[in-house]
């Protein structure tokens, strides 16, 4: 297994991780208030329960199109065009490959 591919394979794992811990967040906000009359919307003291679930569902999102750009990287990978920018198809830098796996395109397309 080459070692963008295992770059890659770990970073799946850890998107999938944090995608089933933010949906049992969610889950766990969305069933705290299931039965609460509370007016959370007018409490001083902090977040309001319809901004936390907001949140979460936004990292969640967040985390759903990363595991996708993950995806898309390992499916480049496999047909032989991983490092080589969508654009103009040049080879896309390893510094930013390095630092970002997932690159479709070089810094300057």
């Amino acid at each position: 297994m080459s070692d963008v591919q295992a770059v890659l394979l770990a970073e799946r794992e850890r998107t999938q991780s944090r995608l089933a811990a933010l949906s049992g967040d969610h889950a766990g906000i969305v069933e705290a208030s299931r039965d609460s009359n509370a007016d959370d919307e007018h409490d001083p003291e902090g977040a309001t329960i319809a901004f936390e679930r907001s949140q979460v569902a936004s990292l969640a999102r967040q985390a759903e199109e990363h595991l996708a750009e993950v995806d898309a990287a390992l499916a480049r990978l496999e047909a032989g065009t991983y490092g080589r920018c969508e654009r103009c198809g040049r080879p896309i830098e390893d510094a930013r490959l390095e630092a970002r796996p997932t690159a479709r395109t070089h810094v300057t397309c």
